[in-house]
């Protein structure tokens, strides 16, 4: 763009011609700021005293050389352009200026000439201010993190890579990564917003920070997860050391906002070379640690072994194969017979899915539901799992036993999914099954994550003739007044109070209440994990109308149930 105020260094030895240069440039309102030199040593002097947006230069006269003064230039790494302004014709002259970085040489007397170059020259330089300030824009957002301006995952693999590199050359030394995450984080953004834990996290890395140096480089993953990387320990001691010395710096309290907020870390540690060769894998396998059966351990650290590694391989091998499972048939569903109290017949089972794994064996739910929730592949198997149960009931009912009902679990994840009714309704289409045989159970806790949404999608069911269960009742809120707004048919007692509840006075007073309740409230009541004689007499003394548990039968597959159901009837059993 042309420019509007100009300071310029000029170098010649006419102070006349000076002067009507600078008259020239300074018509139609431009303001010019400018210095005189003839010298070497002036243009030096002038060079060291101030910055100039351009040079306008004599290409030789005495006491200075214009190739002599592009050489001091450069060596002042300053990005000046250098424009020869010159009386000197001669072609090999001119392109010598050239090849040595001047910007272009313009013939003396030809002002005019000079300014649309000088202008050109400004304008080609604010393009490559604004190219550098991009560029740099680009380098902080790809490597360095924002909000703490930690480096990056990315940057932070560079730099350990190359220290590894290093260290691999020294015998006797070993490195640790550490992985750190904060406990309390995601209470404390929901509880004072999410610009109070920014500020956690701000104030956590410069404390975090006092360790960082060359030969310990700290990063921030993301969210409420942060790395060190240790290089030149000498032992496992030493590891325990530092990892001791970054839980201590959360002793004290962090004050945001006249808030005095706590937080413990948790670690994840492995050791180069033994747990990774690579950053890579050291970060894999110390996240893994932290994850390992976190539960049970807070504000303290872990070291990597060998059955973690194994336990998160397999898991990656599950998540992996679980898309392919109801593709390849490798689902099947085990059914658990529910037993009326008063007739001791079977009058309905429970669909309970298993994974009939080609590599593992027989997997129980509880080795891949929790992935497939992680994953939402559980929309699919719980899709599945609702056809199949649905199908399978109405078989059963084809050959006599119209009464049987199906009962199949729906998870938070299928909840809440606006297609749940949708697909129930298909699938009872497409099955031919009456609605009123079919009994979908939803755990007290999943219905209290949204209660208003959840009642408005039971009303829709029962609408719909479907039977509703709130499944492990007692564990979760057990709110009266949202189990009267909840339009439930069933009431099924949590196996853990079915353990104890004949010899222990309070699990069967709890049980004894929940019977009440539900009475009053003109629900069935089911109980779970039935087991032993004891707990049976008990639950029939107390007006239990239902019953589940091994004590009747473990889940068992269609045809043996079906085997079930005939000899109950028959009173063969």
């Amino acid at each position: 763009m042309p420019y509007s105020n100009l300071k310029l260094l000029i170098i010649d030895h006419s102070e006349a011609d000076v002067n009507r240069l600078c008259e020239d440039l300074s018509r139609n309102g431009k303001q010019l700021l400018y210095k005189h030199v003839d010298s070497m040593a002036g243009f030096q002097s002038a060079l060291n005293e101030s910055s100039w947006d351009a040079i306008v230069s004599e290409h030789s006269m005495a006491g200075f050389d214009a190739l002599r003064a592009l050489d001091l230039l450069k060596a002042s790494n300053q990005f000046i352009p250098f424009i020869v302004y010159t009386s000197v014709t001669d072609e090999q002259i001119v392109l010598s200026v050239l090849r040595n970085g001047a910007s272009d040489c313009v013939q003396k007397g030809y002002s005019v000439h000079l300014k649309m170059v000088i202008d050109r020259e400004l304008e080609y330089m604010d393009l490559k201010r604004r190219k550098r300030q991009a560029d740099s824009y680009i380098y902080r957002m790809t490597y360095f993190d924002e909000l703490t301006g930690l480096p990056k995952r990315n940057l932070f693999c560079e730099k350990v890579a190359s220290l590894l590199a290093d260290n691999a050359r020294e015998n006797g030394t070993f490195s640790a990564v550490y992985f750190i995450d904060v406990d309390r984080l995601p209470r404390i953004n929901s509880t004072y917003g999410f610009g109070v834990g920014d500020i956690l996290i701000q104030q956590l890395a410069n404390r975090l920070s006092i360790y960082s140096n060359r030969d310990c480089i700290l990063t921030r993953i993301d969210g409420s997860k942060f790395a060190f990387f240790h290089a030149g320990l000498t032992n496992v001691h030493q590891a325990q050391l530092f990892a001791n010395q970054i839980l201590r710096l959360t002793a004290t309290p962090f004050t945001i906002n006249n808030l005095e907020l706590y937080v413990t870390l948790n670690m994840g540690i492995c050791m180069y070379p033994d747990d990774g060769k690579n950053i890579e894998m050291l970060l894999a396998n110390a996240e893994n640690t932290l994850s390992f059966k976190k539960e049970t351990w807070r504000n303290t650290y872990k070291f990597y072994a060998k059955e973690i590694g194994e336990a998160s391989s397999q898991r990656m091998d599950l998540e992996l194969s679980l898309r392919r499972a109801i593709d390849n048939k490798e689902l099947v569903l085990h059914y658990q017979p529910v037993i009326d109290l008063d007739s001791h017949e079977i009058i309905g089972a429970e669909a309970l899915v298993r994974w009939n794994h080609p590599e593992f064996g027989l997997l129980m739910p509880d080795k891949f539901i929790p992935i497939a929730d992680e994953t939402g592949f559980i929309i699919e198997i719980g899709k599945w799992v609702l056809y199949e149960a649905c199908k399978q009931a109405k078989a059963w009912q084809e050959i006599g036993h119209e009464s049987i009902f199906i009962a199949v679990n729906i998870s938070a994840i299928e909840l809440d999914q606006s297609q749940l009714i949708n697909h129930v309704a298909g699938v009872l289409h497409t099955t031919e099954l009456n609605p009123n045989r079919l009994e979908l159970e939803i755990t007290e806790s999943v219905l209290m994550q949204d209660a208003e949404a959840s009642i408005r999608t039971l009303h829709e069911l029962k609408q719909m003739g479907v039977r509703i269960a709130i499944d492990d009742f007692g564990t979760g809120y057990s709110s009266l007044s949202y189990l009267r707004r909840f339009p439930i048919d069933i009431i099924k007692i949590d196996r853990s109070f079915a353990r104890d509840m004949a010899s222990d006075s309070d699990n069967s007073a709890i049980v004894t209440a929940i019977i009440a309740l539900a009475k009053s409230l003109d629900l069935t009541v089911e109980a779970g994990g039935v087991e032993t004689q004891a707990q049976l007499d008990f639950l029939h003394k107390v007006g239990c109308h239902h019953a589940q548990g091994y004590l009747f039968s473990y889940p068992v597959t269609a045809d043996k149930l079906f085997a079930l159901i005939e000899q109950r009837k028959t009173g063969t059993v």
